[in-house]
């Protein structure tokens, strides 16, 4: 079986992408905050239907000032609003890029466990043609798989892809 990653990350680009995030995480430093378990229940987030109450609020505000609470701090309200809207598309962008890297982390996990599951049936086949020190490298990956797991290896001598 053939690896199903078609493309790969370079030493180069592990670097740079590790010194991006470096950046990144610096940057954001001490202007973002994270919230205990309690917090999160006292401020909550607002649903979809709240968004509509807020950018309608906030059209309002825009298209006829005059209809404007004159208690709240409209300077404030529109930095809140302006800062709420890129945090959230960044948030989007990212959650994309997690899905992707995600994805492709799959992809290579799949393709060292069934490497994985060639050596151990390759192991099996040198331990059993009774090759030295196959015994104890069978034993120990053998204890991996369970008798209900969906990826066991077949039993000793019936892997089908032995040399």
């Amino acid at each position: 079986m053939k690896n199903i990653i078609r493309s790969r990350f370079s030493e180069t680009d592990v670097t740079k992408i590790d010194g991006i995030i470096t950046d990144l995480e610096n940057e954001i430093a001490g202007k973002t905050e994270t919230l205990d378990e309690s917090e999160r229940v006292r401020y909550g987030s607002i649903n979809e239907q709240n968004k509509l109450v807020v950018n309608k609020a906030w059209q309002y505000r825009q298209n006829q000032p005059a209809l404007s609470a004159p208690n709240v701090d409209w300077e404030e309200f529109e930095r809140d609003f302006k800062a709420r809207n890129f945090i959230e598309n960044w948030i989007n962008r990212l959650d994309a890029l997690r899905h992707s890297l995600e994805s492709t982390k799959i992809k290579h996990d799949y393709d060292n466990f069934q490497d994985a599951l060639k050596d151990y049936g390759y192991s099996q086949y040198q331990k059993d043609a009774g090759e030295d020190g196959y015994d104890a490298k069978v034993a120990e990956l053998k204890q991996f798989f369970g008798r209900s797991s969906r990826n066991q290896p077949p039993e000793d001598g019936e892997d089908g892809n032995t040399p």
